[in-house]
């Protein structure tokens, strides 16, 4: 049986020429960019660490003619899996500089983000992958960032009560896992405007064999148009074994290490 899919709603973040699906205090479900505005992604060529990279997105911004506010996406990466407390205690640092930068207010945080853990050769700390930002653009195609979500719904107190097919790294379980996870970008997406015809790039992170379900889940839903980024990554927080996001974003850069 599919799940149904809810739409979501958006807020409008407007120091920032965004709009975003509220979400738990560490992220957004996603953000789009409003009218006059496109959204724009920066990869790093090498994983940068927390505190240098909030100072290198800063310094981007910059170059960019852009507030800090501007900042409405990002993709981390960290050492291994989290508990639920560390993974807590972490946001906690991390939604300090939201803070800081006028973002994070009132424990609204308007910025989607993806963290996940590489198996094979993993930062030593957390860091910054790539991130987004938003920049005036007039008559600009539409453009969103879906943060990553794995098979747990988000804002029920704790995870791993909530694992679809906990611990179930089967063929059969993952494919659960799958259709929970391909739900929640099309229910993203629809709050954003978008669908997988829109997207021009979709990620997923697991460390296991999505081959079994990559053609009649994945691929049957249209999410495979543009190809597949496969991270061989883990989720975040222990016990979840499979996660995604996507995008549409016409404007990426690469920046040096």
């Amino acid at each position: 049986m599919r799940r149904r899919i809810l739409t979501a709603t958006t807020t409008d973040f407007l120091p920032g020429g965004y709009r975003y699906i509220p979400g738990v205090f560490q992220y957004a479900g996603g953000v789009a960019a409003l009218p006059g505005w496109r959204i724009e992604r920066a990869r790093f060529m090498t994983p940068v660490p927390l505190a240098a990279g909030f100072e290198r997105i800063a310094s981007a911004l910059q170059q960019a003619g852009r507030p800090l506010t501007a900042f409405c996406a990002c993709e981390l990466q960290s050492p291994a899996p989290f508990t639920e407390d560390g993974f807590q205690a972490f946001n906690e640092v991390y939604v300090g500089t939201l803070a800081r930068w006028g973002i994070y207010q009132q424990g609204v945080n308007p910025v989607a983000r993806a963290n996940t853990c590489p198996a094979v050769a993993p930062p030593d700390g957390p860091a910054f992958h790539a991130f987004c930002y938003t920049v005036p653009a007039t008559d600009a195609a539409p453009s969103f960032v879906v943060a990553g979500s794995g098979e747990a719904p988000e804002g029920k107190g704790n995870y791993r009560d909530h694992i679809i097919a906990l611990g179930d790294t089967s063929p059969d379980g993952l494919r659960r896992k799958a259709v929970w996870v391909l739900g929640e970008m099309e229910r993203r997406m629809a709050a954003l405007g978008g669908s997988w015809q829109s997207t021009t790039a979709v990620q997923a992170y697991t460390v296991h064999d999505l081959y079994p379900f990559l053609a009649d889940e994945i691929g049957r839903r249209g999410a495979l148009r543009q190809g597949l980024t496969w991270h061989l990554n883990r989720p975040p927080v222990q016990g979840i074994d499979f996660e995604m996001d996507c995008r549409a974003v016409a404007v990426e850069h690469m920046l040096a290490a």
